[in-house]
């Protein structure tokens, strides 16, 4: 049966439980959690002036550099054809920001962080030891000091009537490419992740909560013990079609990491970016 966990992060049973749904549904849902609410709050508020602002092509990204701002459409997920219809920023540690963003951004970034760090604690802690004992070091301490990780706010615009191309959506089905994600509660349902018959199901994201899930990069050290899960957005009913806000921060561990014998978390990254027409 799949399962995703709602977790309170204050249960002194929160590490086991949380690793054990991550390892059997490659997802988990924190709550509970010590990130002020009033400041997930104010940053959807704030991103959602920078959105609706022209000034946001000032900000757009430079390639090859994967800062700032993406316009709608400018990315794909791997072996999809159709763009996903969203905008996006990706901010990383040195990343310049609009001034109207950029408190709030930045205590959220270091928020997420230092949450990111624990919860590889937990799962660490809860590896089996046959597991663990492949990781080329401890889970956070891959994480610790690298400048990688990446915060993107999305924005999926209102739909009015059909989408612009056939199977376009607002995030097509993929997998994340990082250790782990954690999602802070979308501004609007429409998150599902799919079982391993092929089936969907609805992802528990109420406000105040946060869905975790793990990426291509832990599935990869792991040896598979943590399933990188696919997942998607979907495109709101006909005559709910109000726009959309989420916020991910992707826990990216230090490039030269090794996930395997044969790859690095650097040369990992670039060939998925590759994949999804980001590099």
């Amino acid at each position: 049966m799949f399962a995703i966990k709602a977790v309170s992060y204050t249960d002194p049973g929160a590490p086991a439980l949380f690793a054990r749904s991550l390892h059997e549904t490659g997802f988990a849902v924190l709550k509970d959690h010590p990130i002020a609410p009033e400041r997930i709050d104010r940053a959807y508020a704030e991103w959602g002036g920078f959105f609706a602002d022209e000034g946001k092509f000032g900000f757009k990204v430079k390639p090859p550099s994967p800062e700032g701002y993406f316009p709608f459409r400018s990315e794909n997920a791997k072996g999809a054809t159709a763009k996903d219809l969203k905008e996006f920023f990706q901010v990383y540690p040195a990343t310049a920001l609009p001034g109207a963003v950029e408190e709030t951004t930045r205590a959220l970034y270091d928020d997420l962080t230092d949450l990111g760090i624990t919860l590889l604690e937990w799962i660490q802690a809860n590896t089996p030891p046959e597991v663990a004992k492949t990781f080329a070091e401890p889970l956070p301490d891959m994480l610790r000091g690298s400048q990688n990780s990446m915060f993107r706010i999305l924005h999926y615009p209102s739909q009015a009537g059909e989408p612009p191309e056939p199977g376009a959506t607002r995030a097509a089905a993929h997998e994340d490419i990082n250790l782990i994600t954690l999602l802070l509660a979308g501004s609007a349902p429409g998150l599902q992740a799919q079982d391993r018959t092929g089936a969907w199901h609805e992802v528990p994201c109420d406000p105040g909560m946060i869905a975790v899930n793990i990426g291509d990069m832990l599935q990869l050290a792991s040896g598979g013990y943590y399933p990188s899960t696919t997942h998607r957005v979907v495109n709101p009913a006909v005559g709910d079609g109000g726009a959309r806000f989420s916020m991910p921060m992707f826990m990216h561990p230090r490039s030269e990491v090794a996930l395997s014998p044969e790859k690095t978390a650097g040369a990992y990254l670039q060939e998925r970016l590759r994949e999804i027409g980001l590099a």
